[in-house]
């Protein structure tokens, strides 16, 4: 990689406002000296297609794809809902679960609609999120974590973004959607995972990075 500076930044390969500002929080509180930013001119590059069956081939391959294109440390995620009970989905559709436009409601709708019946351990979820560092089109590290909770009946809180309203964290006795941000940033997948990614980062040597 190249020289360490005095702070590695690195390219978050998406445009998903939500994401960007977790993984930006999650940088400034990670204790190490990280800056976050997304791809410049992200939606103008040539698109990955996600459609490979699991989490870390989607976000591996999504991190090579866009480290091709951008300079620079790339990190890719692929994260989504996982629901036993419907036999995993929306898993990795978890962003197309209700069509490729569909609002975060449109997609929280279909979902507690599938949901309707279901209950006790029928209503376990987990939050999955893998992710993948990747430069100059080699892969530097992939990292994985979930969150346990259930699903509720109606959505529940005003903050967070995709399916948090419906996804009561028990630990927490709130949704993701009615907990503050730094709650969510400790206990989330993607908090987790992230903080596996930073470690990594952290214990590579400086002529390394």
């Amino acid at each position: 990689m190249h020289a360490r500076a005095e702070s590695l930044c690195i390219y978050i390969a998406s445009s998903n406002a939500g994401k960007l500002r977790e993984y930006r929080a999650l940088a400034e509180s990670s204790g190490l000296a990280l800056q976050v930013a997304p791809i410049s001119d992200f939606d103008s590059l040539a698109a990955f297609e996600e459609s490979a069956p699991t989490f870390a081939e989607n976000a591996a391959g999504k991190a090579l794809h866009y480290s091709r294109l951008a300079a620079g440390l790339v990190l890719a995620d692929d994260s989504g809902l996982v629901v036993p009970a419907l036999g995993g989905a929306p898993g990795v559709h978890s962003a197309r679960y209700a069509g490729p436009r569909a609002s975060n409601a449109e997609r929280n709708a279909m979902l507690l609609g599938e949901m309707r019946g279901k209950t006790g351990a029928q209503r376990r979820a987990r939050f999955v999120c893998v992710i993948a560092l990747a430069e100059r089109g080699e892969v530097r590290g992939i990292f994985s974590a979930f969150a346990e909770g259930e699903l509720l009946e109606a959505p529940r809180g005003a903050g967070g973004f995709g399916y948090d309203p419906v996804f009561y964290f028990p630990a927490l006795q709130k949704t993701f959607a009615e907990i503050s941000e730094k709650e969510k940033n400790l206990y989330s997948h993607r908090g987790i995972t992230f903080r596996k990614a930073a470690s990594f980062l952290a214990g590579l040597s400086p002529k390394s990075v």
